[in-house]
């Protein structure tokens, strides 16, 4: 919606106004209530652009404010109140784009909602909402748009009390914090895990005293560092009622001098089934937000792009919404799902263009800093002739022998080892075999839905510090498989979406897994290129 839209003007009506009927007034008890949202965390299904995020609804200002995308239903904005409690009040303060139909839910672990209230013949007025709920989360859920646009309010604020007789002991503080490897651009660390009452629900980092991230686990490895720079880190545990330990003791840590070329990609395979926004379980909607954050300098796809037999169509109508914003700078391989078009894989090359065959084929190779990439279309592996070499594995073994790159990576659909619903896959054999011989170091795959990162392994898959690092990242948003025993070189297995963050420089990579909820689910140690 234009930002030039005028706003109705519409007095902030106190809670003792008389409103419609399906608005109740504020009762005499919430007086002793408090504010709570003001500056939490908050997560939406959409926005319209940057500048109308979520966090502007919950800011103090009536001169900002939250809008969803234009006109599409039902859209929404969850508020995380950071622990538990009652929760008495809910105030909107709409602008122009105002909904019709709505209603307040609240929930404990942000994931399972129960309404609150609604509203049935909103009317663009500021609402005045009483509620008498429980939960740590609370979401608006905007069911019907009063206008074309989407729905935008100045202010979402949440008025009620935080427990006092549930848990508010706070974790011990964490220990140990320590500085691993360090590069120009990126420093590991690690700690002592804190303990709870409950339980530690995750732990903050800061750095030069402000949090930067949230890792579930007790690493973290800080990328998009200034070559040579001191930096001060501390970390604190949080648990699920929003208590706090105290900062730990800080380090410093210094980064290697360097050329600061560092740069960030973003990878997934597997990605878009055929849902859209308005379903709140289509996944590669939230997965690409998740790239978006990250701002990469390029993304990587691992094939099947598009579910179920990737029509030209479908790419329209569904990876486009979503992954498509990132189309200029995707370097894309094809799945097996590419294939199952009625005229293979003509949909995932009319879609791409150029990009789909940037030399002529569906394998190719790219550059960036001082890595060489290889893009490789393993479906010719799959059905592979055993009594010829494939012209892929000629141009591959040449493009290996010109390359003149210190670091060297590798992406292709199925995966030689893994512990996913396909397990192990022996057409892969001879690829693997070309990576560990030629000292690649990193090799990317798809195909089995799922979160897999392996330690470095050589061509009998056993764990070797001069092979390749493995990592299975088909959780770009399809339907996710069941696991099955972990292989003994898994460092992690994970039934989950989310999307790889790399961290390269000129002689090294480091990977984080980053969960639709924005957390740190996975994070490799910094590897040094071969």
């Amino acid at each position: 919606m234009p930002s030039t839209r005028l706003r109705k003007l519409v007095p902030v009506l106190a809670a003792a106004t008389l409103l419609p009927s399906a608005i109740v007034v504020a009762q005499a008890s919430a007086q002793a209530d408090v504010l709570l949202s003001q500056g939490k965390p908050v997560a939406t299904s959409t926005v319209e652009s940057s500048s109308y995020a979520g966090s502007k609804a919950v800011d103090g200002s009536t001169t900002t404010r939250w809008a969803s995308a234009e006109g599409a239903d039902p859209q929404w904005l969850r508020i995380d109140l950071g622990q538990s409690a009652a929760i008495h009040r809910v105030l909107l303060n709409w602008e122009a784009a105002y909904a019709k139909k709505y209603r307040i839910e609240v929930s404990d672990d942000g994931t399972n909602f129960t309404a609150a209230t609604s509203v049935d013949a909103g009317d663009g007025k500021t609402d005045d909402l009483t509620l008498n709920a429980h939960g740590r989360y609370v979401r608006f859920v905007g069911v019907t748009r009063a206008t074309s646009y989407g729905y935008s309010f100045w202010e979402m604020q949440v008025f009620g009390s935080t427990d006092s007789s549930g848990d508010t002991q706070a974790p011990t503080t964490p220990a140990g914090l320590t500085a691993g490897t360090t590069t120009a651009t990126s420093a590991a660390l690690t700690w002592t895990a804190a303990t709870d009452n409950v339980g530690v629900a995750g732990y903050d980092v800061l750095r030069n005293g402000t949090p930067v991230a949230t890792s579930t686990t007790t690493s973290y490895t800080d990328s998009g560092l200034t070559p040579d720079t001191s930096y001060t880190y501390a970390v604190r545990a949080r648990d699920a009622a929003g208590n706090t330990s105290q900062n730990s003791t800080p380090i410093t840590v210094k980064t290697k001098a360097g050329t600061g070329t560092g740069f960030v990609l973003a990878a997934a395979g597997d990605i878009a089934e055929r849902c859209t926004s308005s379903s709140s379980s289509c996944a590669h909607v939230k997965t690409a937000k998740l790239v978006e954050n990250m701002n990469p300098a390029a993304v990587i796809t691992m094939g099947d792009n598009q579910y179920d037999d990737a029509h030209l169509s479908d790419f329209k109508s569904y990876y486009d919404k979503t992954w498509g914003k990132f189309k200029s700078i995707t370097r894309p391989i094809p799945g097996n799902h590419e294939s199952y078009d009625d005229t293979p894989f003509k949909g995932y090359e009319d879609y791409f263009g150029a990009i789909a065959k940037p030399q002529g084929k569906r394998y190719y190779s790219w550059e960036m800093g001082n890595w060489h990439f290889i893009a490789l279309d393993s479906n010719d592996f799959v059905t592979h002739d055993d009594f010829a070499e494939p012209p892929q594995i000629t141009w591959l073994k040449q493009d290996l022998a010109n390359n003149k790159k210190g670091c060297v990576a590798a992406y292709y659909h199925h995966p030689r080892w893994s512990s996913g619903d396909h397990g192990d896959n022996p057409d892969s054999t001879e690829l693997w075999n070309i990576m560990t011989a030629n000292k690649v170091d990193l090799v990317l795959n798809g195909h089995d839905h799922d979160y897999e990162r392996f330690v470095p392994q050589n061509a009998d898959g056993k764990a070797d510090a001069n092979g390749p690092v493995e990592i299975v990242g088909g959780s770009g948003g399809a339907n996710l498989y069941d696991l099955s025993p972990a292989h003994s070189t898994t460092a992690k297995l994970l039934k989950t979406f989310g999307v790889l963050k790399l961290s390269m420089t000129d002689t090294s990579f480091q990977s984080q897994l980053i969960g639709v909820d924005g957390k740190v689910l996975d994070s490799s140690p910094t590897y040094t290129c071969h």
